[in-house]
């Protein structure tokens, strides 16, 4: 095997697992499937952590999930398949970050992990061993890499963002306790 098959070989193993991974995520959110709470539980989760509305916000992240990593899987389209499930983990991250890095905590660890390889992947492409290479990259173009990530960082930036406004809102005029009882 030479250096370029195993290149090929490893981005499909990195493909795979990362795709698979968030494309469960995202039948989780759109249809309850791997203990999942579909997009009725989901959407009052979103909801409750600042996402409005939250069905579809629900559904928008499962789509962003099921979708992009579906795709990623495939290796089709990869540069936006990789931005919008990039996108999706932001969000994801965004809502676990006052917890703190690491996942044990209920930090955001894991949407970073899983957002930082779909992006590297939308970057890097897919490999040989992938639909877009077989079909002659025409959704795997160049441009298209800063386009669907520039995309994707801007949608991001308004939904956190208005996310981030409506928690602040919230919790304003509330005040922790200066000592413990």
């Amino acid at each position: 095997m030479t250096c370029y098959d195993r290149r090929d070989l490893g981005l499909l193993l990195l493909r795979l697992g990362t795709g698979g991974v968030l494309a469960a995520h995202g039948a989780q959110k759109l249809f309850g499937w791997f203990g999942g709470h579909g997009l009725e539980g989901t959407g009052q989760f979103m909801e409750s952590v600042g996402y409005a509305p939250g069905r579809m916000s629900a559904t928008a992240a499962g789509l962003a999930e099921a979708g992009g990593g579906t795709l990623l899987a495939l290796g089709l389209a990869t540069p936006a398949a990789g931005a919008a499930a990039a996108g999706a983990m932001a969000g994801a991250a965004a809502v676990h970050m006052p917890n703190g890095f690491f996942a044990q905590e209920g930090g955001y660890e894991y949407a970073a992990s899983l957002g930082l390889a779909a992006a590297g992947l939308a970057v890097t492409g897919p490999g040989r061993l992938s639909l877009d290479h077989a079909i002659g990259h025409v959704l795997d173009r160049g441009w298209m890499v800063p386009a669907a990530l520039g995309v994707a960082a801007a949608g991001t930036a308004l939904v956190v963002g208005a996310r981030t406004r409506r928690v602040r809102r919230r919790t304003e005029g509330e005040q922790e306790a200066l000592f413990e009882e």
